[in-house]
């Protein structure tokens, strides 16, 4: 059985065909990724989806739909997170969806996100050594964090702490060059969040940490790019020495010239320079000293719970 996930994202909306193997691995068979940028708007005190947003978003998931039917998957689910779930106007959006594409549209809640991005991850054959690690996930509008203790989820939470968000909230021109005082207001927003939540550091120094979501992926293709190497021929495992040094080689730049870093997208150049602070702002929180990068997460999760669901009627074995 073939099924397929549209995840409309904060910053981005990604599409993912999978099925699996016979000892129940996925098996990815397409992707795609759209940056739309939905989420413009969420660090005000009333968030709302911009008709702009919407229009993209619309438009975003209308082209990955259609790419989607060269695999003629079973099923296609269409999920929201953090930009939708927090928006005044979020229903409205998920109506109008429906409208163009005849397709529902399942609003995630946190704690159901931050799950789905734990059961992506534990699917990820290169973290198949892990027992114990905690993972983050860091979106346009939420932070997610959890705790694996056995490859069992102990602690998992979504904190509002998504870069386009606190770019909004924190960062007075994203045109120009991040200032220190920027980068001051993004880490004690941060600082501020994780102590509240609750969420422990539980792993001993020098324990794996993975992180997961556009920001480190795109850490990783600026230094395949610097390195005239494809992004899988790169380590998986990157410093917060190398993020530190990445965030200031990133932060003297006006915006302009953040467009121009080879293997950073023009569209993710306004915000990178918060994400990283805030990527930072974890590694400062937990005491990490190097994270671990995975390409799974939420797509993989809802991926790996449709194909453990009985096969729709028409494609039952039965007689």
């Amino acid at each position: 059985m073939i099924v397929a996930v549209i995840d409309i994202g904060s910053n981005s909306i990604k599409a993912l065909a999978a099925t699996h193997n016979p000892a129940g691995g996925i098996i990815e068979l397409q992707t795609g990724t759209i940056d739309a940028r939905i989420s413009a708007g969420l660090g005000q005190a009333q968030p709302r989806l911009s008709e702009e947003g919407m229009q993209h978003g619309l438009a975003a998931i209308r082209e990955l739909l259609n790419q989607l039917t060269a695999v003629a998957p079973a099923r296609t689910v269409l999920v929201a997170t953090s930009a939708v779930r927090d928006a005044s106007n979020g229903a409205e959006f998920r109506e109008r969806i429906h409208a163009a594409t005849g397709q529902e549209v399942r609003l995630l809640t946190g704690d159901e996100e931050a799950n789905l991005i734990g059961r992506g991850l534990t699917s990820d054959p290169a973290l198949a050594d892990l027992q114990d690690f905690d993972v983050f996930d860091l979106g346009g509008g939420s932070l997610e964090c959890l705790a694996f203790r056995d490859r069992r989820a102990e602690q998992a939470l979504s904190l509002p702490l998504g870069c386009v968000r606190l770019t909004e909230r924190c960062v007075t021109d994203p045109r120009a060059p991040f200032s220190d005082h920027s980068r001051t207001r993004v880490t004690a927003v941060c600082r501020e969040a994780l102590a509240k939540s609750g969420f422990r550091f539980a792993l001993p120094p020098g324990a794996a940490t993975v992180f997961a979501g556009g920001t480190i992926t795109t850490v990783r293709a600026i230094f395949a790019e610097r390195s005239s190497r494809p992004l899988a021929g790169t380590s998986p495992v990157i410093t917060v020495q190398a993020l530190r040094a990445l965030l200031d080689d990133t932060a003297r730049l006006p915006l302009e010239s953040r467009k121009q870093i080879a293997g950073l997208p023009p569209a993710r150049a306004d915000v990178f320079p918060t994400a990283l602070a805030t990527v930072l702002a974890v590694a400062e929180a937990g005491g990490i000293t190097a994270f671990r990068h995975s390409l799974r997460n939420l797509r993989y999760g809802l991926a790996a719970e449709l194909l453990a669901a009985p096969p729709p009627p028409s494609l039952s074995t039965n007689s």
